[in-house]
């Protein structure tokens, strides 16, 4: 930027810069630019830490028409000294050339003070900009994250509860984790009355807001009705007893049920209620002593039959193994077997000896025609 204004900075600039630079003694240093030059405003000595004096010495210097450089000292250190807050005053009543003029001069006074001494840079058109409490707001979104859409907070969400995963020969631990989001008393008390038997339902919700696993229902319910409790348009999870009996045996099993309707939650929802799930449970088993029989995983309560429910907690057995099959070997180049057609019997006929006729038939009288010439006497009658 210096190349493009050509100012630089006084001497009385660069003494007060290397005094200030070198000691505590100065707080505050005004600059100016004067006659196409960086000249020195005002200064002023600490006394006090710098947030008690900050307003009553920063204000002040700040005209409503004219822009100007402030540096201010922290009570911080680096290893290179004291750290500076670098303060540039555009108010919006200055002119167009002022404002293109300080602006374009910034980076000269920056080089000329050091900016490994400085360690913000604070902006303003308007006093509360340049004020503690401006500054202080500024600090706080530096440390924000940016702003992202309601996708890009989805996926950032999910990219943070990501399941790092520890895939080797010799893993041996549990390696998935969750997000492990404590249980209501509400919810606590109910699943104690649960494990005693004093309640057969109990509902369970993710608060996403206070991030905490909430009693949801504790009605009572039989198996018909269990269907009528998974919700249609959000997760849930669910404790149910499940009376029956099995082989002449009465039984109450305990049963564990995720239902997630599908795409119609949030992704946020699909991903928390799944996060939350393993580590809720377990806590369920371990702290409470609660022995579940079986886990399920649904989409809608259409799914939970009586049927349905029998055969997941009571797998059937298959007593015979399959045999093992002998493997088809490979075809090879002869290829398949092809199917064969059996062949027509030939009949080999002989062929006439010429020199064996038939038997001589009488000779024919005259007048006569001879069989074997067809109409005279033939070679053979001849011969004989």
């Amino acid at each position: 930027m210096s190349h493009q204004t050509g100012i630089q900075a006084g001497n009385d600039v660069k003494d007060i810069f290397a005094n200030a630079r070198a000691g505590d003694e100065y707080r505050l240093v005004k600059v100016v630019i004067d006659n196409e030059q960086l000249t020195l405003g005002t200064y002023k000595k600490a006394s006090r830490s710098w947030e008690q004096e900050y307003d009553s010495l920063v204000l002040p210097l700040l005209e409503n028409d004219v822009p100007c450089y402030i540096l201010y000292r922290l009570d911080s250190q680096n290893n290179q000294g004291y750290e500076w807050i670098f303060l540039a005053w555009s108010p919006d009543h200055a002119s167009v050339r002022h404002k293109m003029l300080y602006a374009a001069t910034r980076a000269t006074l920056k080089k000329e003070f050091g900016g490994g001494h400085i360690k913000d840079e604070l902006f303003g058109t308007v006093k509360e900009e340049m004020s503690l409490s401006g500054y202080k707001k500024h600090l706080t979104s530096l440390a924000a994250p940016l702003p992202l859409t309601a996708a890009e907070e989805e996926l950032r969400q999910i990219k943070l509860n990501e399941v790092q995963t520890d895939v080797s020969v010799d893993t041996k631990q549990q390696t998935l984790q969750g997000v492990a989001f404590p249980i209501h008393r509400d919810g606590m008390a109910a699943l104690e009355k649960f494990r005693d038997k004093k309640l057969n339902y109990v509902q369970l919700k993710v608060d996403f807001e206070q991030e905490l696993i909430k009693l949801s229902g504790t009605e009572h319910t039989e198996l018909k009705d269990l269907p009528m409790r998974i919700p249609k348009d959000s997760a849930r999870y669910h404790f149910f007893l499940y009376k029956h009996s099995h082989e002449g045996d009465y039984l109450e099993s305990t049963v564990f049920i995720y239902s997630m309707p599908g795409y119609k939650c949030s992704i946020r929802e699909r991903m928390l209620y799944s996060s939350c799930k393993n580590p809720m449970v377990d806590m369920v088993e371990n702290s409470l002593g609660m022995e579940i029989e079986k886990k399920l995983e649904i989409e809608n309560g259409d799914e939970l039959t009586s049927d349905f429910l029998y055969e997941e907690v009571h797998p059937k057995q298959h007593a015979h193994k399959q045999r093992f099959a002998k493997p088809k070997g490979p075809a090879g180049k002869r290829g398949g077997r092809r199917i064969t057609r059996p062949r027509a019997r030939r009949t080999r006929t002989r062929a006439p000896d010429l020199n064996q006729h038939a038997p001589t038939p009488p000779l024919s009288t005259a007048g006569q025609s001879c069989d074997r010439g067809g109409g005279g006497c033939c070679l053979i009658c001849l011969s004989e």
